[in-house]
């Protein structure tokens, strides 16, 4: 038998409750140097798959290995969330294996060739003007509202007061992330709020305050759907300059279904959306907490600092695979059909690849963080995209913010893998 970890009896690093509070970093340096693959129960059905829990993989070369082996370590078998509501059913489930994140080659590698089409680099350049003038605007406009009052929200700052406030992750956070995925599909600017309401309900069903059971999350998912599905439909009648018309409406071969296309945006909602939006408020609050990095920053505006922004918030903590036949990995043996948890945010923080992985470097090159994923036919297609999001939204900052404070501490996400804040407080001097 392996070692086990000095860890609380019934510890679950997917606990809603766990990360609501924080990472677990002292639980991952405990079982990365004790147990890297450690065997975590978890009481049958609580996390949606009927098992009696999972293997954590905790290091980061160990987290490659699995990333790079889809034809051990599947993604489809029991999809990559690694933790659902225990009242979701397995056809609920299943129903997931159409999104791109939830298949494996060859299906994966045929959607995927497709898709990537509108992630090409000349693609990402050719957004960066718009989206370098929408980062403006956006934070100009933050500016303007700070110190009205917010729907009678506590903390709102009041005119007239020596310092203004708002909440940087609706005011600043959200908006880039929403409005290039409606500028790279061509969703219609004013649309883009309700794409940001169903992507929280998808991927917010863990929290109570949004008060989102699965059947929510289900039809905010149909929505989505609906809505690409008719996107893709009046491209076809009348192609447009955009993405949509290059995956959906050209003749032949190589094109994706309505369906396919539906599907597809569900994941940019999500995986595309949620996961810059942390990466940015995690950000922010990581200069407002190191005040001499974001010193540094607006001196310097160093490109490395969107990647150590990432490796920072990983917003994912976790994914998971299902081991496809018996395998040894990291001195434990997983048998056939076990799940497997890859623990993004333990990788990011192993000392065996980064220097002093507990310090905010902004300056730090290299930088092989997994915070797009561990590598292998996975790796985050966007990530260019949202590398130059985070960089357009902090320059944007930088230029039209530089002495923001804080004025609270971030109210984090309830969820089992994501590392979400929903709201962190700004204050602006006057």
């Amino acid at each position: 038998m392996p070692p086990c970890p000095r860890l609380p009896q019934g510890f679950d690093f997917t606990d809603p409750d766990l990360l609501q509070s924080r990472v677990p970093h002292p639980e991952f340096a405990e079982a990365r140097g004790t147990a890297p693959v450690w065997w975590c129960a978890q009481p049958t059905g609580i996390s949606g798959f009927q098992d009696s829990g999972y293997w954590a993989v905790t290091r980061h070369a160990d987290v490659r290995y699995v990333s790079t082996h889809p034809e051990l370590f599947s993604s489809h078998t029991n999809t990559a969330v690694i933790r659902f509501n225990e009242s979701i059913s397995r056809d609920q489930i299943d129903v997931q294996k159409m999104i791109m994140l939830n298949m494996d080659p060859p299906e994966h590698t045929r959607v995927r060739q497709i898709v990537q089409r509108g992630f090409t680099p000349r693609a990402v350049r050719s957004l960066e003007n718009a989206l370098r003038s929408r980062a403006r605007s956006i934070v100009e406009t933050a500016l303007q509202s700070a110190g009205k009052p917010e729907d009678g929200k506590p903390g709102g700052g009041k005119p007239g007061g020596g310092v203004r406030s708002f909440d940087f992750v609706t005011n600043i956070a959200v908006e880039l992330p929403l409005q290039a995925i409606a500028e790279l599909i061509g969703v219609p600017q004013e649309d883009r709020a309700r794409i940001f309401d169903w992507s929280n309900k998808m991927a917010a069903y863990d929290d109570p305050e949004y008060a989102v059971t699965e059947e929510i999350g289900a039809e905010a998912a149909l929505e989505i759907v609906t809505y690409a599905m008719n996107l893709a439909a009046a491209r076809k009648e009348c192609p447009a300059e955009d993405i949509v018309t290059q995956l959906v409406a050209a003749e032949g071969e190589g094109n994706l279904s309505s369906d396919e296309f539906g599907f597809f945006v569900i994941l940019l909602a999500v995986a595309g959306n949620e996961t810059t939006r942390n990466a940015i408020s995690h950000g922010m609050h990581a200069f407002l907490t190191h005040p001499a990095e974001w010193e540094l920053y607006k001196r310097e505006r160093p490109k490395t600092a969107a990647e150590e922004i990432v490796r920072w918030a990983t917003p994912v903590v976790a994914f998971q695979r299902t081991a496809t036949q018996d395998v040894e990995l990291g001195g434990a043996r997983i048998a056939k059909g076990d799940r497997v948890g890859l623990f993004y945010s333990s990788a990011n923080h192993d000392p065996e690849v980064f220097d002093r992985p507990e310090v905010f470097d902004i300056t730090r090159d290299p930088n092989p963080h997994l915070g797009f994923g561990g590598g292998g036919p996975h790796f985050c297609l966007g990530k260019s995209l949202a590398v130059m999001e985070i960089d357009l939204i902090f320059n944007a900052v930088a230029d039209t913010l530089p002495n923001l404070s804080l004025a609270g501490e971030p109210r984090r996400l309830r969820s089992a893998w994501l590392n979400g804040i929903k709201e962190l407080r700004v204050g602006v001097g006057l």
